[in-house]
């Protein structure tokens, strides 16, 4: 009997080779080769998503918006871009106890009184799932629940149920016939995310995929896991706090970055409609360290507070960032050095975004050097103060985008003062804010001084 040969599949593009390698030939990454056995090609696995078509010219070719069925939720549908669409595709991911399957049973449960669902649980009974929603408080639920992990009965069901949604809790619990490597396999991941993907553009029916995360926090499988699914989701968070992060990654069919918040409750995920006050802490005075920061996440403008505790450090201080890149936090500091005459490369520096939301875009640049210039000198920041700008290495404070929707959400929520790039100044005054723009770090340091 000859030997089953082997076959290494990169976890990060899904290439293959026939030995291992240090490094992935296909996309360079190290110590990603995962051993497989290779499977026997078998008749029609590759065909295409979609009915061949003639060439057309693009300026022809007949374009409508898609429909969107709404979820019930508004933060998810926020995230979705509006709703689900029909034939769509979306990958959920996030770490174990999360509240991935909670959301999506809450989600289908609003959507089963208006069209027909099915759950596709392959970690659970159908009791435990009945047990989850009644604790949930989703009493007389019409939704359909299959407990199954065998692709090829699963294809059957939705073909004689007909969903106009169906969720796969989770993807890497499903195989197929078709190979004969073990569930969660990087072969039997990819093959079944195929054939699903190409049951949803047949029938019709939004397929939910829950994906599984590693250690590092990335989608268990192959990246070509999210290469063929419409829409990719992240559920972020800590699961000690009550507050959960849903983050679009990818989206076909709206705008990425976009977040939805929730809240965990005895009832399951709560959407917050203003996350602005998780992020902001409540003091009763003005303390020296805190200033608040206009973001951006996504189309939605929200404020987070940045906290920074400058103190007296020995020989090695420590530069300690959460919530905001470590790298960008040194340059800082050498740019305050510099240009603004604020020494502190004697002192331990640690700054902190409340809440655990994390911040990547640069204009929060200005609101951090505010706050530590507020902490080493002891002085606090005026009440109703906000800031946002980012910095550059010459010590120009630049503009950041959309400013204007800043402002307002600012002055929305009872700020009165901020101080903003000068590009980002408002030509008409908003109302109850006072803008003081500035183009130069130094001149935000004198100003916030003055104040």
């Amino acid at each position: 009997m000859s030997k089953a040969k082997s076959l290494y599949t990169c976890s990060e593009c899904g290439g293959t080779t026939p030995k291992w390698l240090g490094k992935c030939p296909s996309c360079d990454a190290w110590n990603t080769l995962i051993e497989s056995v290779a499977e026997a090609p078998s008749k029609h696995r590759y065909q295409s998503l979609a009915a061949a078509q003639p060439v057309a010219t693009l300026s022809q070719i007949e374009a409508s918006e898609v429909d969107r069925q709404p979820t019930g939720i508004d933060e998810l549908d926020r995230v979705l871009g509006g709703g689900i669409v029909a034939g769509g595709v979306v990958l959920i991911g996030g770490d174990p106890g999360i509240g991935k399957s909670t959301l999506l049973l809450q989600a289908l449960d609003s959507l089963s009184r208006s069209v027909p669902t099915l759950y596709v649980t392959g970690e659970e009974s159908g009791a435990q799932v009945a047990l989850r929603s009644r604790r949930l408080g989703l009493n007389g639920s019409q939704v359909r629940v299959l407990a199954e992990i065998q692709l090829e009965k699963i294809a059957a069901t939705i073909d004689v149920e007909q969903p106009a949604v169906c969720v796969i809790d989770s993807i890497q619990t499903m195989y197929s016939d078709q190979l004969s490597s073990d569930p969660g396999s990087v072969a039997q991941v990819r093959e079944c995310a195929a054939q699903l993907t190409r049951t949803a553009k047949r029938s019709g029916t939004t397929i939910v995929l829950v994906g599984h995360v590693t250690k590092e926090g990335a989608l268990a499988g192959p990246r070509v896991l999210e290469h063929i699914v419409d829409t990719v989701l992240y559920f972020e968070g800590d699961t000690h706090s009550s507050f959960r992060l849903v983050r679009a990654i990818k989206n076909r069919f709206g705008a990425v970055n976009e977040i939805g918040v929730f809240a965990m409750t005895e009832r399951g995920l709560k959407g917050v409609a203003n996350p602005s006050a998780i992020f902001l802490s409540t003091h009763g005075d003005p303390v020296a360290g805190s200033c608040v920061l206009v973001t951006l996440e996504g189309t939605r403008p929200m404020l987070v507070e940045i906290q920074a505790l400058v103190d007296s450090g020995g020989p090695s201080p420590r530069r300690l960032s959460v919530g905001l890149e470590r790298d960008r936090l040194a340059m800082m500091l050498a740019v305050l050095h510099r240009h603004a005459g604020i020494a502190c490369f004697d002192q331990d520096v640690f700054v902190n975004a409340v809440g655990g939301v994390r911040i990547s875009e640069p204009a929060a640049d200005l609101a951090v050097m505010l706050a530590i210039q507020s902490s080493l000198r002891g002085k606090p920041l005026p009440r109703g103060f906000i800031a946002f700008g980012e910095v550059g290495l010459a010590g120009e404070v630049r503009p950041a985008p959309r400013g204007q929707e800043r402002l307002k959400e600012a002055a929305k929520l009872g700020f009165s003062v901020a101080l903003v790039p000068k590009a980002n100044a408002p030509k008409k005054p908003i109302e109850g804010l006072t803008i003081h723009p500035v183009e130069r770090i130094e001149q935000a340091i004198d100003l916030t001084r003055s104040l």
